[in-house]
């Protein structure tokens, strides 16, 4: 019997038009232009317009993905996300119905910055089981809205955007087949990257939240220490699980946390600069979205071509991380948001 694995056949892109630069940031926050520089790789991120949510950046990269695999239906619809439109219900259903999919599967994978290579995992169990053809798997953010702007250690490092693949049924020898994922989660580091309120957790406990407790908190030393050591360590795994060397590694796409983090798991896996691909410096930190963002991105400017041989990576709160690996496959035109 053939086992099924999930092949990416399209991919696609959407960012807010709004441009947030250093120098914007440093008239109101105590940092400048080199500290940001210096510390994250950042020069500009996105930031959605008053009333644009996560499903409207969702619905964008989605239709643009569905474009460029040439389809206009799916079995399933999986949304990445730490930003959902509301609390409950998820958005992933409202997005599946703004592209015209009413009535397929529909839900959100809540894994923070891990949440590409989980959704990822999720979308390759659907395909494995032989009901669904195909599946439209979205990471998207609006972190603008849970960051506070006085608080430079996040609001210089998150930006807003969208990416999406189309994951059909295939074999696993082709091109754009998933390969074995590593997937791991340690909940004691829950305080490394957390929105202290709004959760059943602060409402049972009773009493008025303070409203900082609110928006996103992060130590950022403490993350930057966990997540090169996991992302390296999962990344080793799925190579192994793969049957790769890592001179078989054409290109390295790490979550976009920060250009630091991503230059320091491709030194320790021994991996050189021009394998590894970023887009950090110009839209910042993307959460969930940043893998597929990367990869509409790389794939569209010849970064990433067909045959490349591609090892994915992530680290996130929870905390989350995983890894897995594929050939690029031929895709359709991927047009990119200016």
């Amino acid at each position: 019997m053939t086992t099924l694995r999930a092949v990416i056949c399209g991919v696609g892109a959407a960012l807010p038009p709004r441009v947030v630069t250093n120098d914007e940031l440093s008239a109101y926050l105590d940092t400048s232009d080199e500290w940001i520089r210096q510390r994250t790789g950042i020069r500009t991120r996105r930031r959605v317009d008053p009333g644009t949510a996560t499903a409207d950046l969702a619905t964008e990269a989605g239709a643009r993905a569905l474009a460029s695999a040439g389809v206009t239906d799916v079995d399933a619809v999986v949304l990445a996300t730490a930003t959902p439109d509301r609390l409950v219900p998820a958005t992933a259903p409202e997005v599946a119905t703004r592209l015209g999919l009413t009535g397929v599967a529909a839900y959100d994978v809540a894994a923070v910055c891990s949440g590409f290579v989980y959704g990822l995992a999720s979308a390759a169990g659907l395909v494995a089981t032989g009901d669904f053809r195909r599946v439209l798997l979205i990471g998207a953010e609006a972190y603008s809205t849970i960051i506070d702007p006085k608080d430079r250690t996040t609001a210089a490092i998150f930006g807003d955007g969208a990416g999406a693949v189309v994951l059909r049924a295939g074999g696993p020898g082709e091109p754009g087949a998933i390969g074995p994922v590593d997937l791991g989660s340690d909940g004691s580091l829950v305080e490394l990257g957390m929105i202290p309120a709004g959760g059943s957790r602060q409402r049972s406990a009773g009493g008025t939240a303070a409203p900082e407790d609110h928006y996103f908190r992060m130590q950022g030393g403490d993350m930057y220490r966990h997540a090169v050591t996991r992302m390296t360590a999962s990344a080793s795994t799925a190579l192994d699980r793969a049957g790769w060397r890592l001179s078989d590694v054409d290109r390295f796409v790490p979550h976009q946390a920060n250009a630091r983090i991503a230059a320091a798991v491709a030194e320790r896996l021994g991996l050189t600069g021009d394998q590894l691909v970023s887009n950090i410096e110009h839209v910042g930190n993307t959460a969930a979205a940043s893998i597929p963002l990367l990869l509409a991105q790389a794939a569209a400017d010849g970064r990433l071509r067909p045959g490349h041989r591609v090892l994915l990576a992530a680290f996130g709160s929870g905390a989350t991380w995983g890894a897995t690996t594929l050939v690029w496959p031929e895709v359709g035109a991927v047009p990119i948001p200016s």
